[in-house]
């Protein structure tokens, strides 16, 4: 009986820790009120002159004045890996999942980097901004946030439309590179509250999810944001702006009498890191990093970053209590020294990750959150992504989820609208024992256009017919069989789903396979079978040991009628129905 009672307060008190709308946690709480005070920054030296500090030398500066939540986690990768209890249960019944990449970046219809971008003379989003706003030096980026104002933007009414998909989980951006927090943030005053729609985004997702039992996390993406926007404090090379700076350049007093009054541009674009070698060049470049190194001229404003950075992702896990949180980047660990964690050597990413899970396990009971952390392969306690490709053999070491865009990460018009190319992007991560996650671009009013609700519903209806060879499925013995190219099964070629996905030509005897959780084998075909012809599965010959006992009975799934079928030495062959009204791909269900 005491044990009932207790849970019955435990739970009138998480009950009662969250608001009349849903969206933020009441408790007390534990972070400081404010940030440090921003430091110090000598004044910039010259472009390409100062040499980066050696990474591998440096020693990893310990953030231990950031609060931790008390519990098992301690702030180090042994800690997390030793007291992790596993992938979640949820994530291996979800298996797909819709990722929401929606910023003020999308209103620049120039696709996914416009911040940076509109910032480099010549470039699609530059020539894109002058048009919408007037040139950088005189309206930057600073007033797109101003401007920006999504009206159409309905988290209730997308959440619905993603669960008809049949996506159990969410990705929900919390801030790209752009440094704009789109929640009511505590430790960054360039927010989607105060600023632009005036609106606390995250909670409004948060609270529609909740209300749908869809799981979700949230994104962050500002690890490099310091180096991405180095191109905010250049100039035009040439024409009638030339050596013109652009607003990046901006002081705090610059503000007085405008609309940004009050708002260091600082917080918002970072400071001026070109005089160290390869910064300058990595900003001109359409992707790459500065070399490995430390920015040796600025450790207390690194410090400082670090620590800003490690206080946003926890002011956003302790006010909304989300079911996973993700870093970008290209290193083993946000601020590593190396690839995008250039810069610093520093454990902010173990202290975010302790106090997530001490956190979950005062709120759940439980640790059945993860922490996603690109590039940290293998280790337990932090959860894997495979960007635009699907890797071809199984993986199974660690949970992990495949990740694509439909056209760009941010809206840019033009981009194909094909269910299909999304199924089999599904289908292909799921045979390797992944999940998938697919972004289907918002306009920039908040809506989404008519092709991707069509698409969207599309997959839907594919998911009700053959959801029981996905959700809570895992791999087989092997991936797939078919047509073999360079010594590899032919597969969905990697990249942003385009065009070419759409196109890309799988015929009948092209399978893929899961084991659902009832234990029953699926083939997947990756396209439909002409009526009346017949499958084989040449992995299923009964001089195989893929399959120890004889087939007993196949089943396609969506049709009541019996099959004609025949396991032989040289494969399983199926006789498909005389009538085969399916579209994308059929799934054979086999006991």
């Amino acid at each position: 009986m005491r044990k009932i009672i207790e849970a019955l307060i435990l739970a009138t008190v998480l009950i009662f820790s969250i608001n009349a709308q849903g969206l933020k946690v009441k408790n007390k709480s534990s972070l400081p009120d404010k940030l440090p005070s921003f430091p110090n920054v000598p004044a910039p030296l010259g472009i390409d002159t100062v040499s980066m500090g050696d990474s591998r030398t440096f020693p990893e500066i310990k953030l231990a004045n950031l609060p931790l939540t008390p519990g098992p986690f301690e702030p180090t990768w042994e800690s997390i890996e030793k007291n992790y209890p596993g992938e979640p249960n949820w994530l291996r019944e979800a298996k797909f999942g819709i990722w929401v990449h929606f910023g003020p970046q999308s209103a620049g219809e120039s696709g996914d980097w416009y911040a940076r971008n509109l910032y480099k003379s010549g470039h699609v989003a530059y020539n894109n901004h002058i048009k919408r706003y007037g040139h950088p030096s005189e309206v930057g980026y600073k007033d797109v946030l101003n401007s920006w104002n999504p009206t159409k933007l309905n988290p209730a009414a997308l959440t619905k439309i993603y669960e008809e998909a049949g996506a159990r989980f969410l990705m929900i951006q919390g801030v790209h590179h752009d440094n704009f927090d789109l929640w009511d943030s505590k430790y960054q005053p360039w927010n989607s509250v105060n600023i632009g729609p005036k609106r606390d985004l995250i909670g409004e997702w948060a609270k529609a999810c909740r209300a749908n039992g869809m799981r979700f996390g949230v994104t962050f993406h500002h690890e490099y944001t310091w180096w991405w926007w180095q191109t905010a404090f250049g100039s035009d090379k040439d024409g009638d702006k030339k050596g013109v700076p652009y607003d990046g350049n901006l002081t705090l007093a610059d503000g007085k009498g405008k609309w940004w009054e009050g708002y260091d541009p600082r917080l918002l674009y970072g400071i001026n890191l070109r005089e160290y070698k390869g910064v300058s060049k990595a900003a001109a470049s359409g992707w790459s990093p500065p070399p490995a190194g430390i920015f040796a001229n600025h450790i207390d404003y690194a410090k400082w970053y670090t620590t800003q950075w490690a206080l946003r992702m926890m002011d956003v896990v302790e006010h909304y209590d989300p079911d996973f949180i993700y870093t970008d980047g290209t290193s083993t660990q946000p601020f590593s020294g190396n690839g995008t964690g250039t810069g610093i050597k520093a454990d902010a990413m173990q202290r975010v990750i302790a106090d997530f899970y001490n956190r979950a396990l005062q709120r759940r009971g439980q640790v059945n959150t993860f922490s996603i952390v690109k590039f940290r392969h293998n280790t337990n306690g932090t959860v894997n992504t495979e960007e635009f490709g699907i890797p071809a053999d199984i993986n199974a070491k660690e949970p992990w989820i495949a990740e694509a865009p439909v056209g760009d990460w941010f809206y840019a018009p033009g981009f194909t609208y094909n269910s299909g190319m999304m199924i089999r992007y599904i289908i292909e991560a799921i045979a390797r024992d992944g999940n998938a996650a697919l972004c289907i671009s918002i306009l920039p009013d908040g809506s989404l256009d008519e092709g991707s609700r069509e698409m969207l519903k599309e997959v839907g209806v594919w998911m009700k017919r053959n959801g029981e060879a996905v959700y809570g499925s895992h791999a087989w013995k092997i991936p797939g069989e078919g047509e073999i190219v360079n010594g590899k099964l032919k597969m969905l070629p990697g990249g942003a789903l385009q065009r070419k996905h759409a196109e890309f030509k799988f015929d009948a005897q092209d399978i893929r396979f899961t084991v659902g959780k009832n234990g029953s084998l699926y083939a997947f075909c990756m396209n439909v079978p002409t009526a009346g012809s017949s499958v084989k599965i040449k992995s299923l010959a009964t001089e195989t040991n893929n399959f120890r006992k004889p087939v007993k009975s196949v089943q396609l799934l969506g049709y009541k009628g019996k099959l004609n079928w025949k396991q032989e030495a040289d494969g399983l062959t199926i006789t498909c129905p005389e009538e085969m009204p399916y579209a994308t791909s059929v799934v054979f269900k086999i006991d």
